[in-house]
């Protein structure tokens, strides 16, 4: 009788503890869990689509929406923030434009949740998450986005909601164009026929498009002239004049001769021919007893060839390779106060959107600046390849501090 009750009790304590071991709860906390991630997953697929389609001008038409009490609105604002008519064609276009879609309120308990599907499917939205606080907390990001006053009343928003927001811009109204009623005319060669002021007009062909190299567009003398903001600065015995619609620097043949020891030199602020010392005549008592000059080759737009006897410009310092005798030009930022470097007022390069950059004849010519070793050199329209100073206006823009280096390069963002 004993052995049997034990054998009873035995058998009890073995099924009570399979039915309550903690493997049996992890299944059943696990397929619960799963559960609450496929729901929430359902209503923020749901709420998406109901947004895309709102974005393609359509309509999502699914049982979802109404379960989840899903809305969609166009929803516009004026500069103060205000509810405004979305109607482009009444002349008082709205300053900001939005689709806002909602949802119901999620329970708060399942706010984490919600928020691990929105930072594993929705990451990338940008303005996809809970509605609280006035701000928009969605997957993926550190910081909250903040919903504007009148999209809340507008949409009536409370929390929990989960809320998609997209900026959209309203599109012009059409404009109709009639044909003109006057009679056709025939203009001569040189000119183009044009629609003007109620009728049709003969006036004079833009060549604007078609000024190439260093030519620039003249308003007022109706055709292309060389450009002075791309003029280069040429090294000794040379200057610079338009070859082929290019600026060049070449070596001129001056009347005046110069004793020994002495080369003949264009003075840029009087342009006068003068004699100064002849650099390549300096005694180097250095390591170097005579440097190798390096030739400096410029792109196509603004070329420049300059000999391997030429110094470096008013604007350059020469550094020498103690091991391999080589020398190159840099340019030399306490000269940028020569009026030969930069003509123009040196306070009013300043400030976020204007910086001093070098005009590189290209990317090799600054291999001699430490400062340039990692950084980018641009050879472009917008730079100019004149051998000196140039400040860079970005306009409305602001110069790209990561990119640039000062008074070298100047890029804008």
């Amino acid at each position: 009788m004993n052995i049997f009750l034990m054998l009873l009790a035995f058998l009890f304590m073995g099924t009570y503890y399979m039915l309550s071991g903690p493997s049996l709860h992890r299944e059943t906390h696990t397929v619960e869990y799963a559960i609450t991630q496929a729901d929430l997953r359902g209503i923020a697929e749901c709420t998406a689509a109901v947004h895309n389609a709102s974005i393609r001008g359509g309509e999502f038409d699914d049982q979802c929406v109404s379960e989840n009490g899903i809305t969609s609105l166009f929803v516009c604002l004026n500069k103060s923030l205000d509810v405004t008519d979305c109607n482009a064609s009444t002349g008082r276009r709205p300053v900001f434009s939005y689709i806002v879609t909602a949802t119901s309120p999620i329970p708060m308990d399942q706010y984490n949740n919600m928020m691990e599907i929105m930072d594993k499917y929705y990451s990338d939205a940008g303005t996809f998450g809970i509605f609280s606080d006035g701000t928009i907390a969605s997957g993926g990001t550190a910081s909250r986005r903040i919903v504007p006053r009148g999209v809340i009343t507008k949409m009536e928003l409370t929390a929990g909601q989960l809320v998609y927001m997209t900026q959209y811009e309203i599109p012009d109204a059409d404009i109709e164009f009639t044909d003109p009623e006057s009679a056709d005319i025939s203009c001569p060669g040189g000119t183009i026929k044009t629609y003007r002021f109620g009728r049709w007009q003969c006036v004079t062909h833009n060549m604007k498009s078609d000024c190439g190299g260093d030519m620039i567009w003249n308003s007022t003398l109706y055709e292309c002239v060389p450009d002075e903001s791309r003029k280069p600065l040429c090294a000794s015995k040379q200057t610079a004049v338009i070859v082929d619609d290019v600026w060049e620097c070449i070596d001129p043949f001056p009347e005046q001769s110069c004793a020994t020891n002495m080369i003949s030199r264009l003075n840029y602020e009087t342009l006068e021919w003068e004699c100064v010392p002849d650099p390549a005549a300096t005694v180097d008592t250095k390591k170097c007893a005579a440097a190798t000059r390096g030739v400096v080759y410029g792109g196509i737009g603004a070329t420049l060839r300059v000999s391997a006897a030429s110094s470096c410009t008013d604007c350059e310092r020469m550094i020498i390779d103690s091991e391999t005798c080589a020398s190159a030009c840099v340019p030399d930022p306490a000269k940028i106060n020569l009026p030969a470097c930069y003509p123009g007022t040196i306070s009013e390069c300043s400030g976020p959107s204007r910086a001093f950059y070098f005009g590189f004849t290209n990317a090799s010519a600054a291999t001699g600046v430490d400062a340039l070793k990692n950084a980018y050199i641009p050879i472009d329209k917008s730079h100019s390849q004149n051998r000196r100073f140039n400040c860079m206006d970005c306009g409305a823009g602001e110069i790209d501090s990561a990119r640039s280096v000062p008074p070298y390069t100047a890029i804008c963002k």
